[in-house]
């Protein structure tokens, strides 16, 4: 009975200083009032309540979906845009596990935490979308082909969850105590990352590869056999970019999870991402003249989907290039930042106008979304941002434990 107690008052020490971070229940509650959870808790309220009429009344009561213009908001944000946007863990990955660029490992950590909460969340914008969660497995299990690609993506996109949890479970079971485990993942953080370079690599260009199926829908100046090719090159500038603009905000916001070693470190990381941001970006600028003059569409240019796609690719493609390459040349800091913040607003851009904009271009009426809809991504999105917050409050994302500094190279 005594052991029994122990044991009882050992789990409830664990649950007190790892869940509620040292505070009674009562304290810590208390301490989640605050104006910022007031406000996120109002909307991921509503948007509950909205995602419940989803699956209580339909897809229809809360999206402008039809037959024609099947595709809105949850996937033209929560896949096609989430996606590239997940890169982060496997471009930081490769950098420091494989290429041993050492000086960007104080990042790499929450590179993959972002990674892992990205494909995370595009599962549940797609379980949104799909409506049937016990449908989800079948392009895996059920009615599958290997020359599928969407056989590929489900199967891609599950994969992906499980390697990013186990490439981050070193800073879980540090929070956690399990050194053993620990030991494990850390052994096998490299074949992990090799594993993941592959998958990302195939995955990411899977995604263009779907377009491939639609080209009478997908606006000429979209369509092209270069597309996977393009959708895995933007990838990687979405990773890199991103990841300098989360090491900005993790400064302003969560500058007390930091250790001085991720803090002081951050200036020098980012101009090194933008200076390689610069490179992908002009490959991906070569790669879309090289599509355009494929497909022989210069004629087009000079219409209403032709000022769109110049605009795209002169506004948030050349430009950030050049002003990444004068911003790293100058040292300037904050310009990086900006260019970054630019060059994810483009990245973004162009998966809306490829899978929703100019996708099903020749309907004569089109409504791209309902404000339903919108409500309802704001709230996932804020539930990823709670949820990011929570890890990083409570394990070693931006810091390096106490117990286990120093050991960079399996982290």
């Amino acid at each position: 009975m005594i052991e029994y107690a122990k044991q009882t008052d050992t789990s409830r020490s664990w649950i007190r200083d790892r869940i509620f971070l040292g505070l009674t229940f009562g304290e810590y509650v208390k301490r989640l009032i605050t104006p910022f959870n007031i406000v996120a808790g109002i909307i991921v309220l509503v948007g509950l309540v909205l995602i419940g009429i989803r699956f209580t009344q339909g897809l229809g009561a809360v999206t402008a979906a039809s037959q024609e213009q099947p595709w809105g908001l949850f996937l033209a944000w929560g896949l096609f845009s989430g996606v590239p946007l997940s890169a982060t863990g496997f471009v930081l990955g490769t950098a420091v596990y494989i290429f041993g660029l050492k000086e960007y490992h104080p990042v790499v950590k929450n590179a993959i935490l972002i990674g892992f909460l990205g494909y995370l969340f595009a599962v549940i914008f797609l379980l949104v979308d799909l409506g049937r969660p016990w449908r989800l497995p079948y392009p895996m299990f059920v009615s599958f082909g290997t020359p599928s690609v969407l056989f590929f993506v489900a199967w891609s996109v599950s994969l992906h969850l499980a390697l990013y949890l186990v490439e981050f479970s070193p800073s879980i079971s540090a929070w956690g105590g399990w050194k053993t485990l620990r030991r494990w993942a850390s052994a096998i953080t490299v074949g992990l990352t090799i594993f993941l370079i592959a998958l990302s690599t195939l995955h990411q260009s899977a995604l263009g590869a779907m377009f491939l199926l639609a080209p009478g829908k997908l606006y000429p100046l979209w369509y092209s056999p270069y597309i996977p090719h393009l959708f895995l090159i933007s990838a990687i500038a979405a990773g890199l970019c991103l990841v300098i603009l989360a090491s900005l905000l993790s400064r302003w916001f969560l500058k007390d999870q930091a250790d001085p070693t991720y803090l002081t470190s951050l200036d020098k990381i980012t101009l090194g991402l933008g200076t390689a941001s610069s490179f992908v970006l002009i490959a991906y600028f070569a790669v879309k003249i090289i599509a355009l003059a494929h497909g022989n569409h210069w004629n087009l240019l000079n219409t209403s989907y032709g000022y769109m796609f110049l605009f795209e690719l002169f506004i948030f493609t050349l430009l950030p290039c050049f002003l990444f390459v004068f911003a790293g040349r100058r040292g300037k800091v904050g310009l990086v930042q900006v260019t970054a913040l630019l060059t994810i607003i483009g990245v973004v851009f162009n998966r809306f106008n490829v899978s929703l904009f100019a996708l099903n271009w020749q309907l004569p009426h089109r409504e791209f979304f309902n404000w339903k809809e919108f409500l309802i991504l704001i709230a996932i999105v804020t539930i990823q941002i709670l949820v990011y917050r929570g890890f990083v409050i409570r394990m070693p994302v931006l810091r390096e434990h106490p117990e286990f500094k120093g050991e960079h190279a399996v982290i």
